[in-house]
């Protein structure tokens, strides 16, 4: 009997796993989310916490981006906090933003100079970079750990509005160069702007309001400014206020995200809009070891209400749909994936990105791939690396058991980074859209391969 209940409980948990988009990276822990439309393309900016933190001891920033909102590709990392001579720890909550062909990102760091956190600044020409510091110095210090938490929007007359804080509510006016402050002044925060705060005594089971406390989401929809922020200390939840203006008054306006379901005390959010759909990007401590220093970042759909207000949103597992077909026929970086089991993902100067860590029994899904073209002819090719003995890759439809299109024999390669191609044949086992996964096999326990790119011919 407990042997069938081991059984059933790990069946359950696989099939939960398979149906699951949330988080949408479980390559790595990924935190504060601050995603950015360009080009057709989602770009999420966001933290990396470290495996078996004590604390929020985060080293870099990371970028992953998608053009269907379930196949997320890893970026990499191309911000630390090496790349910033003024800051000495702390990579927390940034926010990236265009303007003029540039990418501007705003960081917040400890800071050498002051001994308190600080606002700084990076620049680059594409979304993923390089990146450099533009000042070589912080954008704001005061010397306090008020600065956290950058967010930053371009108003219709092009005024730059960049945002911070903790406890307090910073705004600056930024120049036309991005890397300057025009004005800078603090945000008026009583309780009719920004929620009642909790009392000195709590009586259980009273909502006491959405008193801001950190991680702002400052943006403009229509006529209206929104200002997100997490809320009432820890636990946190998501609230937000209403102005007329990016300088204020603002209005209370109640939780978007209440606190509870997340398995972390904090949360950080952003929103866009994106090939019709609006999106809240938050996170959680939903990956294994994950939890409040572990988070990591889900999406949800929603729709505004009538009066540009935002609905109650639920953190789900199910995530959000597929806005289109993914296409396999042509190059595909290893590291794009809608789900996986057990991976990782590493990079170096000469192959960028690519997944590591394989080993046997573990997988990664692709989400709702164009399978329509699959003939007797159909050739599937990838770009794989051993320094041991190499494995087996099963290409299966709809689950890790489903229908096999394909199996690829992994060689000894002579290195975890010496590339070589491996090629099979596939069988058009189905036809139209499939999730599709590949399932890894080989020797228990260690190291298998590491992957590239893949394709189908």
């Amino acid at each position: 009997m407990k042997k069938y209940i081991s059984n059933f409980v790990a069946a359950m948990l696989c099939s939960i796993a398979a149906t699951a988009q949330n988080p949408i990276v479980q390559t790595c822990f990924s935190t504060d989310p601050a995603p950015m439309v360009h080009n057709g393309r989602v770009y999420v900016y966001n933290g990396h916490d470290e495996e078996n933190a004590d604390f929020f001891w985060m080293q870099d920033w990371r970028i992953f981006s998608s053009d269907d909102m379930v196949n997320w590709r890893d970026e990499g990392s191309p911000l630390a906090i090496e790349d910033f001579s003024w800051g000495d720890d702390r990579a927390w909550a940034s926010q990236c933003i265009e303007r003029g062909g540039k990418f501007y990102w705003y960081i917040c760091l400890h800071s050498k100079l002051s001994g308190g956190m600080a606002i700084g600044v990076a620049v680059g020409d594409t979304p993923t970079g390089p990146f450099h510091d533009a000042l070589g110095k912080p954008l704001y210090e005061d010397g306090t750990w008020d600065n956290i938490d950058p967010t930053v929007f371009i108003d219709k007359d092009g005024t730059a509005h960049l945002y911070w804080g903790n406890p307090r509510l910073h705004h600056a006016v930024l120049n036309d160069d991005m890397i300057t402050i025009k004005s800078h002044e603090m945000v008026k925060q009583d309780a009719a702007s920004f929620g009642q705060g909790k009392p000195s005594k709590e009586e259980p089971g009273k909502f006491y309001g959405s008193s801001y406390t950190e991680g702002p989401w400052a943006m403009r929809r229509g006529k209206n400014y929104y200002m997100l922020y997490a809320a009432a200390g820890i636990p946190e939840h998501i609230g937000y206020s209403m102005a007329k203006s990016p300088r204020g008054p603002w209005k209370y306006m109640g939780q978007i995200m209440p606190q509870g379901e997340t398995n972390s005390f904090t949360n950080h959010c952003g929103v866009i809009d994106f090939m019709g759909h609006s999106y809240f990007f938050y996170h959680t401590g939903w990956l294994p070891g994950g939890g409040g220093f572990g988070r990591s970042m889900s999406v949800e759909e929603f729709k505004y209400n009538a009066d540009g207000t935002f609905p109650i949103i639920k953190p789900t597992r199910e995530g959000v749909k597929p806005l289109k077909a993914f296409c396999p026929y042509t190059r595909v970086e290893a590291e794009t994936m809608a789900f996986s089991k057990g991976v990782r993902s590493e990079q170096n100067d000469l192959t960028g990105v690519y997944v590591s860590d394989i080993h046997n029994g573990d997988w990664i899904k692709l989400q709702n791939v164009d399978l329509s073209k699959l003939s007797s002819a159909s050739r599937f090719t990838i770009s794989a690396a051993s320094t041991l003995r190499g494995g087996t890759i099963e290409l299966h439809a709809d689950s890790i058991g489903g229908a096999l299109l394909g199996t690829v024999q992994i060689a000894h390669t002579g290195g975890w980074e010496q590339w070589k191609q491996f090629t099979a044949e596939l069988k058009p086992a189905v036809s139209g859209n499939h999730d599709l996964y590949f399932v890894f096999k080989g020797r228990k326990g260690p190291k298998l391969f590491n992957l590239d790119w893949w394709e189908i011919k």
